[in-house]
């Protein structure tokens, strides 16, 4: 099968496309033949070398951890999902090759996928599980409270502005220039620039969700008394300091950094799934690329100004 790899740590110029065996599904797996994943985060990161001590030096890697796609086979012990059905889901934590013809998976790391996406669209959405966890199981965001969400316009972000809205929040969006108006259309109740907004600019909040992980300390400064934060990024540029940060607000109750690393379950899926076909939630695609351009996907998200997600279709 087609696999995105590389055999060195570096920029996105280091992946191509290569060749690997087809997975065979144990007993409780199904195997999907993916038909698209998106480039997330954390996988510039371990490629580009930032994380490359809990990453190893066992080469080739592998990149991906979304996908979308269809069952072609099932382990004899799987029951509740069959040949033909469509899903989307994540694999599980540390696990990366999605970007690939086919994988492997448990049913806890997928569900049924939305039935009003093509799986292509539906490829943009599986790390929104991420913002409905951070705002609703971490923040326990309620109607009425103020929400700050940085990195309003990315693949996280612009979900957590639609969850947000959804939830009853009055909703307060940092992006790029560009993209206030497109934030403001996804639900926000204002859009500032990050690059020219400081924190002692805004209001105080009851709720800020930070996707950017730079100057922590500084926003968690913005919360109300019984305010929270939760951070899903830390600054890979400075990671003692970051770490420090989110351990040093532990001293300040419920004014601490919440930081956490998504593992959604078969659960979480469903209930995304339901929120975009209820109309809650809606996909962002920014641009579609090739398997074969998948240094082109890599290298748009370092770029910046992203709004939703860069998809790679597969198949």
């Amino acid at each position: 099968m087609r696999a995105a790899l590389y055999d060195r740590y570096g920029p996105p110029e280091v992946l191509y496309e290569g060749r690997l065996p087809v997975p065979s599904p144990e007993r409780d797996e199904v195997l999907v033949r993916v038909h698209a994943t998106s480039v997330n985060g954390v996988e510039l990161h371990v490629r580009s070398g930032r994380l490359r001590l809990p990453a190893g030096r066992r080469f080739p890697k592998r990149v991906g951890i979304d996908f979308a796609g269809e069952i072609v086979r099932t382990g004899a012990g799987v029951r509740g999902f069959g040949e033909g059905d469509r899903i989307w889901g994540i694999l599980p934590r540390g696990r990366f090759g999605s970007a690939a013809e086919y994988v492997a998976v448990r049913p806890r790391q997928f569900s049924l996928a939305p039935r009003n996406l093509a799986l292509v669209e539906a490829a943009s959405l599986p790390a929104g599980t991420t913002a409905i966890t951070a705002l609703r199981d971490k923040a326990r965001l309620k109607p009425g409270e103020r929400l700050l969400v940085r990195g309003a316009a990315g693949g996280v972000g612009s979900v957590a502005v639609q969850f947000g809205r959804a939830l009853g929040a009055h909703v307060t969006a940092l992006a790029g220039a560009a993209n206030l108006d497109f934030v403001r259309g996804l639900g926000a109740d204002e859009a500032f620039d990050y690059r020219t907004t400081r924190p002692a600019d805004l209001a105080p909040f009851d709720v800020v969700m930070d996707t950017a992980g730079t100057e922590q300390s500084h926003y968690r400064g913005l919360l109300t008394r019984g305010g929270r934060m939760v951070a899903i990024a830390f600054d890979t540029r400075n990671i003692p300091s970051g770490a420090f940060a989110v351990l040093a607000s532990a001293v300040h109750g419920t004014r601490r950094i919440r930081f956490f690393s998504g593992d959604p379950d078969q659960g979480l899926f469903a209930d995304l799934a339901a929120r975009v076909e209820n109309g809650d939630i809606r996909h962002v695609v920014d641009t579609v690329h090739s398997l074969s351009d998948i240094a082109a996907a890599h290298r748009a998200l370092e770029v910046g100004g992203v709004r939703g997600k860069h998809v790679v279709r597969i198949g």
